[in-house]
């Protein structure tokens, strides 16, 4: 186990899993420990608020039930953010859609940041500026346009982890992205998502 830049905990997933399956239980708070601030981050992007910590933990408890369900080679993080994505979905569901709102944008300040604390202060000041101005603009969104915005400019992931987090096809993460973008276009300063998506042909 390693960390990366930022704080991530980088393991040998494929090598945990294993043991975890092997019997070697307390091997999975290896894969909690790596995972944590990301399932944070999503749980606070997608509306859970105050309730981010309990979907998180239900989360990883679920998967935990169902890592024999989950495909040898494939990499676990979009795995176990489809699930924490479900979990809040279902918390959102039981709860007023303002107070997930109110509390997404805290949320993803306190978890894990994805600006590295070796940054320039001036550049890191603007960094946050546009995510504050990116994710007070993610309300005027539909749902389905807000998640893959959340994915790919919040969260930082790629298309194929998007697509496996939502459980859609690649095409589909596409098309709402771009959607979405132009939603956002007439909402935000030109400047706010960095030059906008490049399509992948």
């Amino acid at each position: 186990m390693r960390t990366r830049e930022g704080g991530r905990i980088d393991v040998d997933e494929a090598a945990v899993i294993a043991r975890v399956r092997a019997g070697e239980a307390e091997a999975y708070a290896e894969l909690v420990r790596a995972h944590t601030a990301s399932a944070l981050r999503v749980a606070a992007a997608f509306g859970a608020g105050a309730d981010a910590e309990d979907v998180v933990q239900s989360a990883f408890f679920k998967a935990y039930c169902t890592l024999g369900r989950f495909r040898d080679g494939s990499p676990f993080r979009p795995w176990l953010i489809r699930i924490v994505v479900n979990e809040t979905r279902n918390t959102v569901r039981s709860s007023a859609r303002h107070r997930a709102a109110t509390g997404r944008e805290a949320a993803l300040t306190e978890a894990e940041p994805l600006i590295p604390e070796s940054a320039d202060p001036a550049v890191a000041a603007v960094e946050e500026e546009r995510r504050a101005q990116l994710t007070a603009a993610l309300d005027e969104l539909s749902e389905e346009h807000r998640q893959v915005v959340t994915c790919r400019y919040l969260l930082e992931m790629d298309e194929a982890e998007t697509a496996a987090a939502l459980g859609w096809a690649r095409g589909t993460v596409k098309s709402r992205l771009n959607r979405a973008l132009r939603k956002l276009s007439r909402i935000l300063p030109p400047d706010v998502l960095g030059g906008g998506e490049k399509e992948d042909e």
